[in-house]
């Protein structure tokens, strides 16, 4: 982790707002690796210093609805959806889109967290009580997911990674296979110009993913991530140049490397809560490239790690 090899160390809350100034004040560049971090109180790291990617790509990724009303003007196809604050908001959302369907959290879900199947009408019943804000989705017949790579410098150019297909178990990323599928290659070139519009509106500097769902009628929209993302973890291999890299190039105006493949095939399986466990079997392959992070506590659904195997 970056705690043990940096030469000075920050620990404080978010909303630490002199701590932030101090922390800020010693960089020349600040960014974030995830998504979930309070907008607000990042006023105080931009007066300090650069902050990339900008903060309005938090605003939208951390919002679905406002995800989703940013990207349907640039032609992106979200699911069917509506947003939801009550019961009656519920039962009038699925009356008019149908079940079955996905209600979500509006913020802070991800891997799943925070999402309820709704099959049936009659399914409303299950819900817990709303005490926040959510959006009801409808369910997408899709025949893969994929999720569009790329980086963008601060000169504006953008340089794309090959599309992973991925497997999800439980809501939780499994496994990541590139190259993908014929159907998803054929969708690609769509998406991409998808990413691209969102990057350019956002004024984007570094690495962004945007995962969509491939169906018979094209690329479906299904949410971006403003950051390196799990779906990319192969390119530390399997790439000529990793999504972390290339990231910090970005974000420090250095030139972009090359995001070509750096072998016939790459294949990242997520190491989730006693997967970990194998690791000794895993590092007998020479082919695999294993990366265990650290955690103290084996957790179900909990990722522990990855392995990367490539096909040369």
């Amino acid at each position: 982790i970056a705690a043990d090899v940096c030469a000075q160390f920050t620990c404080a809350g978010w909303h630490d707002l002199a701590a932030l100034e101090r922390f800020a004040s010693q960089c020349a560049v600040v960014t974030y690796e995830f998504e979930n971090v309070p907008v607000e109180p990042l006023a105080v790291v931009r007066a300090a210093t650069r902050l990339q990617p900008h903060c309005k790509a938090l605003e939208v990724a951390q919002d679905r609805v406002a995800e989703k009303t940013f990207v349907e003007p640039m032609g992106g196809r979200p699911a069917p959806w509506a947003p939801v604050s009550d019961m009656a908001g519920l039962a009038i959302a699925i009356d008019t889109i149908g079940a079955p369907g996905i209600l979500k959290t509006r913020r802070d879900g991800y891997d799943g967290k925070g999402q309820w199947r709704i099959m049936t009408p009659a399914d409303i019943d299950s819900v817990p009580e709303i005490d926040r804000a959510l959006v009801y989705e409808g369910l997408v017949r899709f025949a893969a997911e994929f999720s569009v790579l790329l980086v963008r410098g601060a000169d504006g150019d953008v340089r794309f990674w090959d599309s992973p297909e991925n497997r999800h178990n439980r809501g939780i990323l499994a496994r990541s296979t590139v190259p993908a599928s014929s159907l998803i290659a054929s969708q690609i070139a769509e998406a991409r110009a998808l990413a691209g519009k969102i990057a350019a509106e956002l004024e984007y500097v570094g690495v962004l993913a945007v995962e969509f769902f491939a169906t018979e009628a094209g690329p479906v929209f299904n949410e971006m991530a403003p950051r390196v993302h799990n779906s990319g973890h192969w390119t530390i291999e399997g790439a000529l140049t990793s999504q972390f890299e290339n990231h910090i190039r970005a974000i420090c105006g250095l030139p972009l490397g090359d995001c070509a493949l750096a072998a016939k095939g790459v294949v990242m399986d997520n190491l989730i809560g006693d997967d970990a466990h194998d690791w000794h079997q895993i590092l007998s392959d020479p082919c695999n490239h294993l990366h265990l992070y650290g955690k103290a506590a084996v957790r179900p659904g909990r990722k522990m790690g990855h392995v990367t195997r490539l096909t040369l």
